[in-house]
């Protein structure tokens, strides 16, 4: 009995954690979910794409992401594009800008 109220006090702790991380946007889901998506899932979504990207060039921060992310997405239909998709013409634009 002690083993089993155990396994469920430890079951229900981790559902929060699932539940945060399925919520969490990432590069293969569609561009429609982002102007659904929450404040705190773009802002972390961001912060990642942010951190990996600077490497390439300075101006590719977690500002300029949530800005091109939010023009890019909410410009109209997106079909079949993915945030990755979306992420790839950012870095794109920002690339242009610095030749």
């Amino acid at each position: 009995m002690k083993r089993l109220s155990r396994v469920v006090l430890v079951s229900a702790a981790l559902i929060p954690l699932a539940a945060q991380a399925a919520g969490r946007l990432q590069l293969d889901d569609k561009a429609s979910l982002w102007p659904r998506a929450g404040m705190e899932a773009k802002i972390d979504f961001t912060n990642r794409m942010g951190k990996s990207m600077v490497q390439l060039s300075p101006e590719l921060s977690n500002a300029y992401f949530m800005r091109c992310l939010e023009e890019t997405a909410n410009i109209g239909d997106t079909k079949e594009l993915t945030l990755g998709d979306l992420v790839r013409t950012c870095v794109s634009l920002q690339m242009g800008r610095a030749e």
